[in-house]
């Protein structure tokens, strides 16, 4: 069994997984750590209660996987985790201030809580490593870049590298499909993944750049940025308004997409323009990645949004039947689950996949462990 662990900067997620299944034994989540009013006052508190929800299996756990947001230039896969490796993590904390130290934190108390079984790292990043130079170099200073690790890492890495290979395996090329992934859920991001290797990602340094997200502004002028600290706000009070009050939620006060349909529906015109704003932007990162990989053979939606938004994924496909993307409306609406959404003469296949990440972290960890074990 491995106890797949994600301690976010709010709450904790847990998962008891058996990989040769693979199923589910457990699994929860702790929400609203530390803020007003809640129960759970600490991560140790909500860490402490995973450990009494899993204590009857505690016995079967043979690893612990945690999910690492940051894992800066150094990481390129998963990986066990030592004294050396945490250091490396601590030192990516101010390329994830809100998600590392979370991290950190469940690495901390489940290397106390089970000193007797293996810990894996499973980074965000990780799975982006493969971007080519011309596509993660951004063309600043280059000293200035090499001294603060200043490049495009990318996020949602996990979930990408699940979703295709679910979707090459869908379109029957499971060593060759050219995949873009669209993970669209509160935070959103496009990949182009080529034979299994992601050749570009549109989240950047941080997960700010990129599409238009629920809170987040996606990619901005910089020059805007300055052009606010000049007029008054402060560095902190710019960074809070395009991480935590932009998006969705800055153009129409929505942040959830069922909210802002209904809106759209009714007639509203702030919440058209936000709806308008979000579908044209994963448009052209569609039409930019279809150029980047040269070939593609499926697009795959994922996500809270890309999963259950038959709207958004008909809105955003609109139009794109010259590169050879062809939506049935029947099948767009119908069915759940897995599946190819896409009529039977289009080019490029088009599925929806559900993404799990808990089950990728405990298929890469599991991997670690076996590697690593004394023969």
């Amino acid at each position: 069994m491995i106890l797949v662990l994600n301690s976010g900067s709010s709450s904790v997620k847990y998962q008891l997984i058996d990989v040769e299944g693979p199923t589910r034994a457990k699994g929860a989540k702790i929400e609203r750590i530390g803020e007003p009013g809640s129960d759970v006052p600490d991560h140790e508190a909500a860490l402490s209660r995973v450990a009494q929800a899993v204590a009857t299996e505690s016995a079967a756990i043979t690893a612990i996987g945690h999910r690492v947001v940051h894992g800066g230039p150094r990481f390129s896969g998963p990986a066990l985790i030592t004294d050396d490796v945490i250091k490396q993590i601590e030192e990516a904390v101010p390329l994830a201030p809100l998600h590392n130290p979370a991290n950190l934190a469940g690495i901390e108390w489940a290397r106390r809580w089970r000193p007797d079984v293996p810990q894996v790292a499973v980074f965000d990043t990780a799975f982006h490593s493969t971007i080519p130079p011309a596509a993660r170099t951004y063309a600043i200073d280059r000293e200035v870049a090499e001294l603060y690790d200043v490049r495009r890492y990318g996020f949602h890495g996990t979930s990408t590298a699940y979703v295709s290979r679910v979707a090459a395996r869908l379109v029957g090329q499971p060593d060759t499909a050219n995949v873009i992934v669209l993970h669209l859920g509160n935070g959103a991001s496009a990949s182009a993944v080529a034979a299994g290797r992601c050749v570009d990602t549109s989240m950047g340094m941080t997960p700010l750049e990129g599409l238009v997200m629920g809170t987040r502004s996606g990619d901005i002028d910089p020059a805007v940025i300055f052009v606010l600290i000049r007029a008054g706000m402060s560095p902190d009070q710019v960074e809070a308004m395009l991480f935590r009050r932009s998006g969705l939620l800055g153009l129409c006060g929505d942040n959830d997409m069922r909210a802002v349909i209904a809106r759209v529906e009714a007639g509203d015109q702030d919440a058209v323009l936000a709806y308008n704003v979000y579908c044209h932007r994963l448009r052209k990162y569609i039409g930019a990645y279809c150029a980047v990989l040269g070939r593609v053979d499926v697009i795959a939606f994922t996500g809270g949004v890309g999963e259950n938004s038959s709207l958004v994924r008909s809105t955003v496909l609109a139009g794109l039947q010259p590169l050879g993307i062809r939506l049935d409306p029947l099948r767009n609406v119908s069915a759940r689950g897995t599946r190819i959404i896409s009529t039977d003469d289009s080019a490029v296949s088009v599925a929806v996949v559900p993404t799990d990440e808990e089950l990728e972290i405990a298929l890469e960890t599991s991997a670690v462990v076996a590697r690593t074990k004394p023969q």
